[in-house]
C-alpha cells in the first residue's frame, strides 16, 4: 500500500510518500480502507522519538478486515475515529485501529467532512463537558472560537444551551458569528468576571488573563498549555483520548445539523508534505485533510 511516512530527521522534510507492506490487524483490531485522515497542526512532533512513523491520527474510510475475536464492527462498516497517539497513523491507504475506537461515521457528510471531526469534536467535548462541567444556561468563553477546535466549541456549547462568547481576530469574526456565538469579541476586549467557563484552545497571553474573566468559582480548561493557578478557581489543562461513545453522540449533532466541520483546504495523500507546510503558516479557520480516495 501506499502511506506518508516521516523518516529521521523529522520534521516536513522528513516526510516521503512511499509504498510498505499493508498491515494485518491483531487482536482486538480492525484494518480500516481509509478515504480521508486529517492532520493537526505540530503533530510531527509527536512521534519524534519514535521515527519512521506514519501521521495523522484521525480518519473516516470502511472497514476491511478485522481480527477474528472483533465483534464490535463489521467489514463494509462506515467509519470514523481518533486513534491512539502512540500508534501509527491514518496517512495511509489502510491503517490499523483498535476497533474499540471505530464509531459509525456520520450519515449526511462524507468521508473527507467526516475525518476534520474527530480529533477537535472530542477535545471539545471532553473539555467542555468532562473536564468543564458545562451545564445548560452557563456562560462559557471559547478562546481562539474560529480555530480547528474554537469552532466545534462554539457549535457544541450552544447545542448544551450555554451562551456563547467567542473570541477571534477581526478577520475571523463573521466566521464565528455564522456558527452562532452570542457575542464574538476581540482577543483583548475586557470581559473581568463575567463568565463561568473559560475554554481557552490558544494558550500565551490570552490564557494568562483567563482567570481574570471568570466569576468567582469560575473554571478554566486549556488544551493548549499549563494554565496558571489562581485561588478559587478550578484549572485543568488535558490531552484529549479517544473514545467511540462521544464519537456516536458527535455523529447525531452533526446529522440533526447542529455540529458541522469546517475544512480549511484538501490535498491527495501524495502531496502530504504540502498539506503539513500549510498548518505551519497562518492560523485559518478549519481543518486540512488528506484525500486518500476519491468520493
Amino acid at each position: 500500500m501506499h502511506a506518508v511516512r516521516q523518516h529521521p530527521p523529522g520534521g516536513v522534510s522528513g516526510l516521503v510518500y512511499e509504498e510498505i507492506e499493508t498491515p494485518q490487524p491483531g487482536p482486538g483490531e480492525a484494518i480500516v480502507r481509509v478515504h480521508a485522515a486529517a492532520i493537526t497542526r505540530g503533530e510531527l512532533d509527536w512521534t519524534s522519538d519514535r521515527l519512521p512513523a506514519t501521521p495523522s491520527f484521525e480518519l473516516s474510510g470502511v472497514v476491511a478486515a478485522v481480527a477474528p475475536d472483533v465483534g464490535d464492527v463489521a467489514v463494509g462498516d462506515p467509519v470514523y475515529a481518533l486513534t491512539g497517539f502512540d500508534r501509527e497513523g491514518a496517512a495511509a491507504e489502510y491503517a490499523v485501529v483498535p476497533s474499540r475506537f471505530l464509531a459509525p461515521k456520520p450519515g449526511t457528510i462524507g468521508h473527507v467532512e467526516s475525518a476534520a471531526v474527530p480529533l477537535a469534536a472530542l477535545t471539545t467535548w471532553q473539555g467542555l463537558f468532562d473536564h468543564g462541567g458545562l451545564t445548560e444556561g452557563e456562560r462559557v468563553l471559547v478562546q481562539g472560537a474560529a480555530g480547528g477546535v474554537g469552532h466545534f466549541a462554539v457549535q457544541l456549547a450552544r447545542s448544551r444551551g450555554a451562551y456563547v462568547i467567542g473570541t477571534a481576530s477581526p478577520e475571523n469574526q463573521q466566521t464565528v458569528r455564522e456558527l452562532s456565538a452570542d457575542e464574538v469579541v476581540d482577543h483583548a476586549a475586557p470581559l473581568e468576571g463575567v463568565v463561568d467557563l473559560v475554554f481557552d484552545t490558544v494558550g500565551g497571553e490570552p490564557l494568562q488573563r483567563a482567570s481574570s474573566f471568570l466569576r468567582p468559582g469560575g473554571r478554566l480548561v486549556s488544551v493548549a498549555e499549563e494554565p496558571p493557578a489562581e485561588p478559587g478557581i478550578t484549572a485543568v489543562y488535558f490531552v484529549v483520548e479517544p473514545s467511540r461513545a462521544q464519537l456516536v453522540e458527535v455523529a447525531k449533532l452533526v446529522d440533526s445539523g447542529e455540529l458541522r466541520p469546517t475544512i480549511d483546504a484538501v490535498f491527495p495523500l501524495a502531496e502530504a508534505r504540502k498539506a503539513f507546510e500549510r498548518t505551519m503558516g497562518d492560523r485559518r479557520p478549519g481543518k486540512i485533510v488528506l484525500r486518500v480516495v476519491d468520493e
